[in-house]
This record gives C-alpha cells, sequence and structure tokens, in this order.
C-alpha cells in the first residue's frame, strides 16, 4: 500500500460511480492520486478511469487502494425521480458491503432521501465552503475512518426553486434540466462539466475537505506502522 509523506507517492483512492469527477477533484487537490470507475463511458473525467460495474471494481481491485469514495446513484432516493414516478435500483446497501469487505477506509456519498439508509451520516453544505449553493449531501463513513463537517451557516440567502433560473444574488438549485450551464459551473467549481455531470455532482470543495481529513488519518497509520 502507498502510505502518504511530506515527499512521497501520492497515495491511491478509488472514485466509485465517479460521473464527471466532481469529487475525484476534490480528492486530487487535497494531494490524491485518482483513479474513477463508472459503469459509463466519462469522457469529461478530467483523471485517471476505467469503465465497468462499481460494485465488481470495488470487490476486485479496492484493497489496493488507500482510501475509497463511492457515490452510488442517488435517483432511487432523488425527489424529482419520485415526482415523475421513475423507478430506478437502490445500491446502498449493496455498495456498502462491497466497501466493508475491501478492509480499507471509505466514504459513500447519497442525497438527502437517502440519509435514512446511511449509518450517522455527516452533512455537508456549499455554504460551509463558500459555495453559492447550498446542495446537501450526507455521507457515511467507515473502514475506521471519520470525519467532521465544518460549522453549518445559517441559510441566509435565498434560493432559487429547482431547476429554475437564479436571480441575481441568490443562489442556485443547480439539478434537472437547470438553465445556466455557465453559472453553475463557476459556482460548483467544475469548468469542464456539461449539465448531466453538474446536475450529480458534488461540488470539489466537499471531497477536498474530507480528503484533507483522510489524509492526516493515513499519515497516522502509516507512522504507528
Amino acid at each position: 500500500m502507498t502510505h502518504p509523506t511530506d515527499n512521497g507517492p501520492r497515495p491511491r483512492l478509488l472514485d466509485a460511480y465517479c460521473c464527471q469527477g466532481g469529487a475525484g477533484m476534490g480528492y486530487h487537490r487535497a494531494g490524491f492520486d485518482v483513479t474513477g470507475v463508472d459503469k459509463d463511458a466519462q469522457t469529461r473525467y478530467p483523471l485517471g478511469f476505467h469503465q465497468g460495474d462499481a460494485i465488481d471494481f470495488i470487490q476486485k481491485f479496492g484493497a489496493g487502494f488507500d482510501f475509497i469514495h463511492a457515490s452510488p446513484p442517488c435517483q432511487h432516493d432523488s425527489e424529482c425521480q419520485r415526482i415523475q414516478g421513475r423507478t430506478h435500483p437502490d445500491l446502498i446497501g449493496p455498495t456498502r458491503a462491497a466497501l466493508e469487505s475491501t478492509g480499507r477506509p471509505w466514504v459513500m456519498e447519497n442525497v438527502r432521501g437517502a440519509a435514512r439508509k446511511l449509518r450517522r451520516p455527516v452533512m455537508l453544505c456549499g455554504a460551509m465552503f463558500g459555495v453559492e449553493t447550498y446542495r446537501h449531501r450526507y455521507f457515511e463513513t467507515g473502514g475506521g475512518f471519520t470525519f467532521t463537517a465544518p460549522e453549518h451557516p445559517a441559510h441566509l440567502v435565498p434560493q432559487a426553486k429547482m431547476g429554475r433560473p437564479v436571480p441575481k444574488g441568490w443562489y442556485g438549485q443547480f439539478v434537472g434540466n437547470f438553465s445556466g450551464v455557465d453559472l453553475a459551473r463557476r459556482v460548483m467549481g467544475v469548468p469542464w462539466m456539461n449539465r448531466d455531470g453538474i446536475r450529480e455532482a458534488i461540488p470539489p470543495a466537499y471531497a477536498q475537505w474530507i480528503g484533507e481529513q483522510a489524509l492526516a488519518q493515513l499519515n497516522v497509520l502509516a507512522v504507528a506502522a
């Protein structure tokens, strides 16, 4: 295994269900060597990429990474999908089982609708990082890893309704068939993404925060070893 040091190689991170790389870029900025895996070709993914089934890849190769992030598809628990009457597989349980089988530290992310199925999740919000969208996302940790969220500021700035144009001085809610892709790219910090990627991504700032705490914990483990 690669242990992080001040002058050594970057520790390896697996970004499962990576989509267009919001999480992956955050971990890259934190200091990880990131490999993404997704069942669909992700030509916009800005880091190393493997196309394949995420659960299968975690089971076969996850133990070879220092840290794993997984974002199983949120559509099963997404409000907009329920409104439209669409059904999607629930992959949270199978993903957790795969992550636990690796023996590596990990984090699994999903939307508010899935929070009840996550174990002691930590919530992150854009306001914690100066990102001009609230975009609450929930993170379950495992494999000995835990992290602490920053202070959660009050939501004092109004937020546009789901998918609606963003009035001047408001926060955007960049989900569904939203307008203002250029604005969303700037706000979220994802200039390489298109609309499809943006509406599913977490801002890289979230993963960078998690990644920095993961690196600190990995350094402790490396010193102890």
